[in-house]
C-alpha cells in the first residue's frame, strides 16, 4: 500500500494504491529501461504515469484503472477530469501511452470501433463504453 517503487526479479515497479482491497497502479520498468525513467507521476490510486528519456526521444506512459459500474457520478468524473489534466499537461512534442482497464464495455456488436478494437468483444454495452467515443 501507498505510493512506492520496489525491484522484482529484474524489474522495478512504481505503485499508488490507498487501500489494498481496491483500485491501484502501477507500472513495471524492465530494470535497463529504470536509469531513463526521469519523472514518476502518481496522480490518484487509479493514475500513474512516468516519463522517459531514450536518447533524444521523451515517452510518457500512463496507467490508469477507472472507477467500477457501482461507483458514484461523482468519482467516475473526477477521474475522467484527473486523466484529462495530466494528458493536457503533457507537451505534444512528447511521445504518449495510455493503457489499462477503463472498465468499459462495448457490447458485443462493438458498433463505432471496429477500427480500433480486436474483435474479441462480448456481452452489452454499458454507459462507461460510450465515453470513449468522445476521447479526451
Amino acid at each position: 500500500m501507498g505510493a512506492k517503487a520496489k525491484e522484482i526479479a529484474g524489474f522495478k515497479l512504481w505503485y499508488s494504491d490507498v487501500k489494498r482491497t481496491t483500485n491501484g497502479v502501477g507500472i513495471l520498468v524492465k530494470r535497463d529501461l529504470v536509469e531513463h525513467v526521469v519523472e514518476v507521476r502518481r496522480k490518484s490510486d487509479c493514475i500513474i504515469s512516468i516519463k522517459l528519456v531514450v536518447g533524444s526521444e521523451i515517452l510518457n506512459v500512463v496507467s490508469v484503472y477507472a472507477p467500477q459500474i457501482g461507483l458514484s457520478e461523482e468519482i467516475k468524473t473526477l477521474f475522467w477530469e484527473d486523466l484529462d489534466e495530466l494528458v493536457q499537461s503533457i507537451s505534444h512534442n512528447e511521445g504518449l501511452l495510455i493503457g489499462g482497464d477503463f472498465n468499459g464495455h462495448i457490447g458485443s456488436r462493438g458498433e463505432g470501433y471496429e477500427t480500433v478494437h480486436g474483435g474479441l468483444d462480448y456481452g452489452v454495452r454499458n454507459s462507461e463504453g460510450c465515453l470513449f467515443r468522445g476521447g479526451l
